[in-house]
């Protein structure tokens, strides 16, 4: 048992990696990655191409079994986390996609979700799926794809398409199209699921025109999936669920008002609230955290579009940081007497705002703003996001209780801007000794299906602190650069609107 192998499959937004990890403790031994492009074919507009996805996957699977000298055999099994939200179709008879992937972040159905929104049906749509209408889910992008490929209604009507989010795609791919399922976590993120009922809604199925013959099946997030033959062998595939939620898992958030966060190239704070779904009063997600033996636990869900993806600005589009990394550097460089401002809706703002038509802007910029004070308002602008995120979840879940905010991804690297988000919080910031949180969440979950790993509360015991951040900020300070990002946002609000 020591020596066997859960390969944790993590296919991000940008990126595709496996890690190894070793017996019962999910010790990592190896780690592969290919960098996966986007496509912007229109503004608002992003796209990823399928065959990118499954070859990069099993590519990524083949190396790290290769550089931890792992044979077919000695993998137990295979958990997948996967981007949420990112759409595909495809033929079910020759497993060809009749589109590419539109990805999360597209925003091209914003017109058609202002419209539903108009028609007075986002109560429905919140109180089944505990989400708001937006591009961000799937079901827009469904309808869209079924509406503006060639003949893709009839076929879809007529059964011989299938659609999925990711983790459905590699499923149907790696198992050679023998299993066409997902898990509860991502079956919530569509816009087309019953969160309480745990099952498709033909209501909504009717609102947003999509056959049900379309839909895949939905499963616990730790089970049998399938085998595939891409390995070598049979090897099962044990475990599935979304990226921020399979992060709630690594973070071992199993317990009602334990609350984590992901800063990747956007942010998902999660505040676990147990087996009941919250619906929020302050346009916050209700979201299946997780499915295990057939029980949903819920979280509530605060979406921060741009977190990573600022710094990347800063670093491609505008060229003043040599490399992610030195971004905190930077930050720690800048004037201090500058209240630099960045409202970073790159392709609009999330919760608790949810407005597709904001557009980034900058505020309080001097002839002496230079490259610190940028990179310290971007890096703060991930900080007061978060805030709102979790003033909100406070008010519409009074049990929450003091925050300890448990933090993962590559931003929770930066020593500087893990102690703002402290400062600005006024509450304790936690990073764990692993920051492969999702990837860990997802071999937990294969683990456990295999019988390698132990029951949820004693894996939670196994969490490890590497560093804990203490607010150090005088209160006086921290309303004063709260209330100015407040305003910032207020001014950035309905500022501008898209060309026609």
């Amino acid at each position: 048992m020591a020596d066997t192998i859960i390969l944790a499959l993590d296919q991000g937004t940008t990126s595709t990696r496996a890690i190894a990890f070793r017996g019962a403790s999910l010790a990592p031994v190896a780690v592969a990655r290919r960098d996966l492009p986007q496509h912007f074919p229109a503004s608002g507009w992003v796209e990823q191409e399928p065959e990118d996805l499954i070859a990069d996957s099993i590519a990524v699977l083949r190396e790290a079994m290769a550089l931890c000298g792992a044979a077919p055999g000695d993998v137990a099994g295979i958990g997948i986390t996967n981007q949420r939200e990112t759409t595909l179709v495809w033929d079910r008879a020759t497993g060809r996609p009749i589109h590419r992937a539109i990805v999360w972040q597209d925003r091209r159905t914003a017109a058609a979700c202002a419209a539903l929104r108009a028609a007075g049906h986002e109560a429905l749509v919140r109180a089944r799926t505990g989400l708001v209408i937006d591009p961000y889910f799937c079901a827009t992008k469904l309808a869209w794809l079924l509406d503006h490929v060639d003949g893709a209604r009839a076929a879809a009507e007529a059964g011989r398409l299938a659609f999925g989010t990711v983790d459905s795609w590699l499923l149907w791919r790696l198992t050679d199209g023998r299993v066409h399922a997902t898990d509860a976590t991502n079956a919530s993120r569509t816009m087309l699921f019953d969160i309480a009922r745990g099952d498709w809604d033909e209501e909504l199925l009717d609102l947003f025109r999509i056959p049900r013959a379309l839909l895949p099946e939905v499963r616990d997030s730790a089970g049998a999936f399938g085998t595939t033959r891409a390995l070598g062998g049979e090897t099962p595939i044990l475990g599935v669920a979304g990226d921020q939620q399979a992060a709630m898992v690594g973070q071992a958030c199993f317990s009602p008002g334990m609350v984590k966060s992901t800063y990747g190239t956007g942010a998902f704070l999660l505040l676990h609230t147990g087996e009941t779904p919250v619906m929020s009063a302050n346009r916050l997600l209700t979201t299946v955290a997780l499915q295990l033996n057939g029980v949903r636990s819920y979280a509530l869900e605060g979406a921060i579009f741009v977190a990573g993806a600022a710094v990347q600005w800063l670093r491609d589009g505008l060229g003043i940081l040599p490399d992610a990394a030195s971004s905190g550097a930077f930050a720690a460089k800048a004037d201090p007497a500058q209240s630099v401002y960045l409202v970073p809706a790159f392709t609009g703002l999330g919760a608790p705002h949810w407005d597709a038509e904001a557009r980034g802007a900058l505020f309080g910029l001097t002839r002496a703003t230079g490259p610190a004070e940028l990179a310290r308002a971007a890096l703060e602008s991930v900080a007061y996001q978060t805030r709102d995120l979790i003033e909100a979840m406070h008010a519409d879940w009074p049990d929450a209780g003091q925050t300890v905010l448990r933090v993962d991804g590559g931003m929770a690297a930066s020593d500087w801007a893990m102690q703002f988000l402290a400062d600005l919080l006024a509450a304790p910031v936690d990073r764990p000794a692993g920051t492969e949180t999702t990837a860990l969440g997802a071999a937990y979950l294969a683990g456990l299906a295999a019988g390698i790993c132990p029951p949820p509360g004693a894996f939670a015991a196994t969490w490890a602190l590497d560093r804990r951040f203490r607010p150090a900020m005088d209160a006086a300070e921290r309303a004063a650069r709260y209330t100015g990002w407040r305003e910032a946002v207020r001014r950035t609000l309905g500022a501008i609107s898209s060309p026609a």
